[in-house]
C-alpha cells in the first residue's frame, strides 16, 4: 500500500464520519462535504492503486527487458561458438582434402613407375594387352545399324 492509498482510505473514512455525524446533528453543510471526502477519498485510493499497478507493470517490464537481453546476448555468443566450431570444421577438411590430395598423387606416381617398368620389362606382354584394349574399345564404340 503506497501513501497515496493509505491517505485515500483515511480521507473516504473521515468522510463517513462527517457524513453520518452531518445526519445525526441535521447538519447538511456537514453532510455534503462528508460526501465530497468520500468521493475524493476513494478516488485518491483508485489513483494510489493505479500507480502501484502501473509501478509493478513498469517493474516487470523492466525485468522482461533484461531477460530479452540476456537471451540475445546467448544467442549471440552460441552463434559465435558455432561459427568458430563450423570454421573449425572447415579448416579440419581442407587440411584432410589435401592430405588426400597428397597421398593419391603419390601412389599415382608410384603406381605409374611400377607400370613403366613392367611395360620395359615385358614388351611383348604389354603390346599384346594394349591391342586386346583397343580392340574392346573399337568393338564397344562401333555403331549398331
Amino acid at each position: 500500500m503506497n501513501g497515496d492509498q493509505f491517505r485515500g482510505a483515511s480521507r473516504h473514512l473521515k468522510g463517513r464520519a462527517q457524513t453520518t455525524l452531518g445526519g445525526l446533528t441535521g447538519d447538511p453543510a456537514r453532510q455534503v462535504r462528508g460526501a465530497v471526502n468520500q468521493v475524493a477519498g476513494g478516488a485518491q485510493y483508485a489513483y494510489g492503486r493505479a500507480r502501484d499497478r502501473a509501478e509493478d507493470w513498469a517493474e516487470d517490464g523492466r525485468d522482461l527487458a533484461r531477460e530479452v537481453r540476456d537471451r540475445a546476448g546467448n544467442l549471440v555468443e552460441d552463434g559465435r561458438h558455432r561459427v568458430d566450431a563450423a570454421r573449425d570444421r572447415a579448416g579440419n577438411l581442407i587440411t584432410d582434402g589435401r592430405d588426400f590430395a597428397q597421398q593419391a598423387r603419390k601412389r599415382g606416381t608410384r603406381y605409374g613407375h611400377q607400370a613403366v617398368r613392367y611395360a620395359d620389362d615385358n614388351r611383348s606382354a604389354a603390346l599384346l594387352g594394349l591391342a586386346a584394349v583397343a580392340f574392346a574399345v573399337g568393338w564397344l564404340s562401333r555403331s549398331k545399324r
